[in-house]
């Protein structure tokens, strides 16, 4: 007998991150979601232009970065559907990834984003956005990256993804959750709160927490989606939510 193929979490990091900067998160977040789904596994994926791809060109719309995971699974012969978490630029990948090609989206969580048309760019992209940029891309990516300098071209590429890319009105068809931190400093928590109305999508919200949440509450988070996954696991009204 074929044993079960093992649920798979994909995780995608936003803007300037690399797979190697999720910190503690991604071990935490394994032994919590292990209690729903014992052969859970997490693979931590890089963006074209950072990390283990640093040496690449990014591309500029989140199309291409959908399509560029989507053959990086491929090359590594993971199968779909898989789960995503992703944060930031990796929500809008992950958002599009959902609502192009369903079938391989079992569920997305989405941290502190904002979509175009349900957020105006002053919320999306805070002042202090293009000098927090400038100040990563002159430093080195923390930990094992230490190696993977974000060139500033890559960027303004992926800058210009987050800024040209429009969502679907219509909510995707993978069951989502939204979380999002009060006290993030890049991207408005509203617009988190304005997609939630917008799509019917459960909403979490940390109040102290800023952009990087997974890497400043990982406990947090682990814990919203395995209650958000309970839930729907016990009340059939709301699996597609």
């Amino acid at each position: 007998m074929t044993p079960p193929e093992p649920v798979t979490w994909v995780l995608l990091r936003g803007l300037t991150r690399a797979a190697g900067t999720w910190g503690e998160f991604p071990h935490i977040f394994v032994n919590q979601l292990a209690k729903l789904q014992p052969d859970v596994r997490v693979l931590l994926l890089d963006l074209p232009g950072h990390g283990e791809l640093h040496d690449r060109s990014s591309p500029s719309s989140i199309a291409a970065l959908v399509d560029a995971c989507r053959s990086e699974l491929q090359r590594r012969g993971v199968k779909t559907p898989v789960h995503l978490l992703a944060m930031s630029l990796g929500a809008l990948v992950a958002s599009d990834w959902a609502a192009r090609y369903p079938a391989e989206v079992s569920a997305a969580v989405l941290i502190n984003t904002s979509l175009r048309p349900f957020s105006p760019v002053i919320r999306r992209l805070r002042p202090a956005v293009p000098f927090q940029l400038l100040r990563f891309s002159l430093t080195t990516q923390a930990g094992a990256a230490k190696r993977a300098r974000v060139r500033l071209t890559n960027i303004w590429r992926q800058v210009l993804a987050v800024v040209r890319f429009q969502a679907s009105r219509a909510r995707p068809e993978p069951p989502m959750l939204l979380l999002c931190s009060l006290g993030d400093g890049l991207v408005d928590w509203r617009c988190s709160q304005t997609l939630s109305r917008a799509w019917g999508v459960p909403l979490r919200m940390h109040t102290a927490a800023g952009h990087d949440l997974p890497r400043e509450d990982p406990p947090w988070v682990a814990s919203a989606v395995s209650e958000w996954m309970t839930l729907r696991d016990r009340n059939p009204a709301v699996k597609s939510r």
